[in-house]
């Protein structure tokens, strides 16, 4: 399910800044980006992710900025200083060399000179944290509440799709119950229409359309099928995450379909059973958003 969710914290040290965007997955998928420093905070924020969202590939970015400029550190490498003045005092160098090299020039070689800032003390590091950990928070709650408006959407096409679904199984039952009669009266028909120097075992015609009839019977089927979206109903209806129950239900939804299409009888019946796999398809479709 797709969503965005972003909150600054501006606190004594550091103002905090975290983005949270989600994007459909199968599974939950994390993926967190925050400062150097902060690395070490990563389990805990992935922690508080699962507890709010249990599908979607989702995406934090976290940055920091010092609300005042911190004390710089100046560290100079006197080794490499001192090696590269010996290096310009030899004579081979010297002789190639247009002038004498100055001090800056010397100090603008790469690794001379190192500028940082002074370390935080555990104080201040333990409030930074602190700080981000309740941005966190607070940019997933806004994440959730759009994905959970979103989903008050999805539910109520998933609900309409699961009305025409069950409306599809009920006529397909009755197309059912007619073609038996159908299958009767054809085959009384034909028997009638035997010459009368044929004898027709009328107990064996019995037992011939008993037989068709349960090759094609597809009652247990369709009593299953509805026990499915029975199930379907309840779990949409539910406060638990049922993306995947869903995923599930769909499988065996199908199953039950493509066997009563390949057991009914009837140009009806297989128009239904095509209306059914395509409002399945659009299901399918749709629960890929569900959490």
């Amino acid at each position: 399910m797709t969503g965005f969710g972003s909150f600054t914290h501006e606190g004594s040290l550091v103002t905090v800044n975290v983005t949270a965007r989600s994007v459909n997955h199968r599974y939950l998928d994390v993926q967190i980006r925050v400062p150097h420093r902060m690395q070490g905070l990563e389990h805990g924020i992935r922690e508080r992710v699962q507890r709010q969202i249990s599908r979607g590939r989702v995406e934090l970015s976290i940055t920091t900025q010092y609300n005042t400029r911190r004390q710089a550190v100046v560290d100079v490498d006197d080794k490499l200083l001192t090696a590269l003045v010996e290096v310009a005092a030899r004579p081979e160098v010297a002789a190639v060399s247009s002038g004498k090299w100055a001090v800056g020039d010397l100090l603008r070689f790469p690794q001379v000179v190192t500028v940082s800032e002074t370390a935080l003390d555990t104080n201040e590091s333990d409030r930074i944290d602190i700080d981000v950990m309740d941005a966190v928070d607070q940019a997933i709650s806004a994440l959730d509440a759009m994905r959970e408006r979103e989903g008050g959407f999805l539910r109520a096409d998933l609900d309409e799709r699961a009305v025409v679904l069950r409306d599809i199984v009920n006529q397909i039952d009755r197309c059912a119950a007619e073609s038996d009669d159908s299958l009767r009266k054809r085959l009384e028909t034909r028997v009638a229409e035997l010459s009368s120097d044929v004898v027709v075992d009328e107990k064996s015609v019995a037992q011939e359309v008993v037989r068709f009839v349960a090759r094609s019977d597809i009652h247990e089927e369709l009593a299953r099928l509805r026990a499915h979206i029975a199930h379907w109903e309840g779990l949409v209806a539910g406060a638990e995450p049922c993306g995947r129950k869903l995923d599930f239900l769909l499988q065996e939804m199908n199953r039950e379909v493509n066997t009563i299409g390949s057991k009914a009888d009837g140009i009806e019946t297989s128009e239904l059973v095509v209306a059914a796999k395509a409002e399945l398809e659009k299901l399918r479709e749709q629960t890929q958003n569900a959490e």
